[in-house]
């Protein structure tokens, strides 16, 4: 437990930043099983636009710290993968 005020204060910014982080990693969360969803449901223009509104979340978590930027990275780049396979062969 904190024995000064000083130490108080830190543990409650600490618990205000942790639920904070817990709700923007979960909307994040939200946003990319939202891709998912539409990629699995074989709808390409959902799909896209479903994408089109994660990106920014994707990349605004990763400017604020909340996941690493190679993750963000990664989730797009696997992502827009998954999408593009969708598409017919031209």
């Amino acid at each position: 437990m904190a024995n000064n005020s000083q130490a108080l204060k830190r543990a409650r910014q600490a618990e205000d930043r942790r639920q904070q982080n817990t709700s923007q990693r979960s909307m994040l969360r939200t946003y990319v099983k939202k891709v998912v969803a539409a990629i699995a449901g074989g709808d390409a223009e959902a799909a896209k636009a479903a994408y089109q509104a994660a990106v920014p979340v994707v990349d605004r978590m990763a400017d604020k710290g909340i996941i690493h930027k190679n993750k963000a990275a990664r989730h797009k780049s696997r992502l827009n993968a998954r999408i593009r396979a969708m598409q017919p062969a031209s």
